[in-house]
């Protein structure tokens, strides 16, 4: 079995099992996350090839993480993931991206999980996200450069040093700017428990 057999085999796995863990029929968590069922269908068979967005979609009305979605059971107390053992999940054309790190595990007392992202932007680059369910909030870390951060249409520059918090429920992109590479961490804070909304996850 090939790396993208076992990875899709996972994903599988896990997007029955948070299906199951919700309550929803495939009808039903398409039409909240804007997917087609067959696309559904095909998901859970390990069959196909979703992108980013579907998969952000998807661990929204899920109420999970995406990388709950992408990665196997936990091994060990402690685990350090190396930035060049994650794949990126978004690549941009001028050589942008976004690699998710990991995830820690919310616990039954309340503690949310919390998604851990490298991003890349290069100078005038962009990448529109799509509105989170409720609850989401987003932190943004800048380590070296400068990015355009874009909530509600508002533009908001943040350099090197600077960090920057907001809901992800608003509509939000992340803008390279300046002439260099922009390297910053994201951190999303997620809600617990699975999203009880019952109209669609807006689109990316």
């Amino acid at each position: 079995m090939t790396e993208t057999d076992a990875a899709l085999r996972t994903l599988a796995q896990n997007v029955r099992a948070a299906r199951a863990r919700a309550g929803l029929s495939l009808d039903e968590l398409g039409r909240r996350a804007q997917v087609s069922k067959g696309a559904l269908v095909g998901l859970e068979r390990a069959q196909g090839n979703p992108n980013f967005a579907t998969l952000v979609r998807l661990a929204d009305t899920l109420g999970v993480s995406v990388s709950a979605l992408l990665e196997g059971p936990a091994e060990g107390r402690v685990r350090v993931v190396a930035a060049d053992a994650v794949a990126p999940l978004w690549t941009g054309e001028r050589g942008s991206e976004a690699r998710l790190m990991l995830t820690t595990t919310g616990t039954p007392t309340g503690t949310s999980p919390v998604e851990v992202w490298r991003w890349k932007l290069e100078p005038g680059e962009e990448y529109p996200s799509h509105p989170h369910q409720p609850g989401v909030v987003e932190t943004l870390s800048v380590t070296t450069g400068r990015m355009t951060l874009i909530v509600d249409g508002a533009e908001h520059p943040v350099e090197a040093g600077q960090t920057a918090t907001f809901d992800g429920e608003a509509p939000h992109t992340y803008r390279g700017a300046g002439s260099a590479s922009c390297h910053l961490i994201m951190t999303v804070h997620l809600p617990p428990g699975p999203s009880s909304s019952p109209g669609p996850v807006g689109g990316a």
